[in-house]
């Protein structure tokens, strides 16, 4: 099932959220000094692209660099791209179908806001986190 969502998220939001990702990245990278932010925004581009199937996680014990870079990410990229992910997430909520493709989009704004200090994870390994086993992937 999921895959079949993934494929629907692509063409309906994915490809696009994905591309701005990828221009917030480039700028990011050719300003040099916010090089980490660019290498943060083509980390979410995958999860952009096929997000079924993974979450984020936070690292509570992130430290302050992490909140200050956040807070530089939001004024150059972050708000733009949480701003395209609620335009697209109501524009899919419009209709039936798209209801749980517009929902999608409304859970990636806390990551498109604030992507330092967190990871994306597969649900798999999230829950073996959270269970306190390993995570085994070929299990």
């Amino acid at each position: 099932m999921r895959t079949i969502l993934n494929i629907i998220w692509l063409v309906l939001s994915g490809f696009w959220m994905a591309l701005g990702y990828i221009v917030a990245g480039i700028i990011c990278c050719i300003l040099i000094i916010t090089i980490p932010f660019g290498i943060a925004s083509f980390r979410i581009v995958l999860y952009a692209l096929w997000p079924f199937g993974r979450t984020v996680v936070r690292h509570p014990n992130a430290g302050t660099m992490s909140l200050i870079g956040n807070v530089i990410w939001v004024i150059f990229a972050g708000i733009w791209l949480a701003f395209g992910h609620i335009i697209s997430g109501i524009a899919l909520c419009l209709t039936i179908i798209g209801i749980p493709f517009g929902i999608a989009n409304f859970k990636m704004i806390p990551i498109s806001l604030m992507p330092l200090g967190s990871e994306i994870v597969s649900t798999r390994e999230r829950d073996a986190m959270y269970s306190g086993n390993a995570y085994y992937p070929n299990a």
